[in-house]
């Protein structure tokens, strides 16, 4: 579990910077070109880790997680976080040579940006929301 918080902390943090940058909230002066390949290499490492410690995590109890009604939610959002990220990739960051230096990027960029940040509080929340199910459906 302590792996899987630390790994989380460095997934979510390098994803935050990167989408605040996409909002033109941050780094305005930096490239987003620039900004996304300094951070992405940590921020893949800090997915890969994370999700081999969740996958053990989930192996240690796969029934009573599978049962968990936030377990579910958050892989739905995971699921979701993971298309958002692979649409912006295969859509918006192909052209990013047309804004990559413009402070404020196109609407499609901001969007994926925001419902990136948007999911990753969902996933976290529900994340801690699985140790207290017995508390709300029991």
């Amino acid at each position: 579990l302590t792996v899987h918080v630390l790994t989380l902390t460095v997934f979510v943090g390098t994803a935050v910077m990167i989408d605040l940058r996409l909002l033109g909230r941050t780094m305005t002066r930096v490239p987003v070109s620039q900004v996304v390949a300094q951070l992405l290499p940590w921020n893949g490492a800090g997915f890969l880790v994370m999700m081999t410690s969740g996958a053990l995590l989930f192996y240690a109890a796969p029934l009573l997680r599978y049962e968990n009604f936030f377990f579910r939610l958050k892989m739905a959002a995971l699921v979701l976080a993971i298309v958002n990220i692979w649409w912006f990739h295969r859509t918006s960051y192909r052209r990013v040579a047309e804004w990559d230096l413009d402070p404020v990027p196109p609407p499609h960029a901001r969007m994926a940006g925001g419902l990136s940040l948007v999911l990753l509080a969902i996933i976290i929340t529900l994340g801690r929301m699985m140790a207290y199910q017995g508390y709300w459906f029991d």
